[in-house]
């Protein structure tokens, strides 16, 4: 797999996140990946990965702007900054950090990092 092959992977799968196209998103993963949202949770296959997709705690599609890409063999790590909307506590703005793993031309592993701002 190119850098670019993996670069547009990563892409789609913000994509998704971004309309909530759940399809777009599970294309780009294995079926056994495994989602570390480090602080806050793991899941681990499709079906757990897209229950976590549209969290019940949240509302609508997240606003995502991925402002730096930096590939290494077979890892892509992405940061930027998001806005969401919390049910219980409503707007919020966060800074994250992605790095995803790549295994036979899909993302076997995402590490996410997530950190509020004000």
């Amino acid at each position: 797999m190119t850098d670019t092959e993996q670069r547009r992977l990563v892409a789609q799968y913000f994509d998704g996140f971004r309309t909530g196209d759940h399809p777009r998103i599970l294309a780009t993963l294995t079926g056994d990946v495994e989602w570390v949202i480090h602080g806050h949770r793991t899941t681990r296959g499709k079906a757990e990965f897209d229950g976590e997709i549209e969290n019940p705690a949240f509302t609508g599609s997240p606003r995502l702007d991925v402002q730096r890409v930096h590939e290494d063999g077979p890892v892509v790590v992405t940061t930027g900054e998001g806005r969401g909307v919390s049910v219980d506590h409503g707007p919020f703005r966060f800074a994250f950090n992605d790095l995803f793993t790549f295994r036979d031309g899909l993302i076997a592993r995402v590490d996410s990092y997530v950190v509020p701002l004000r």
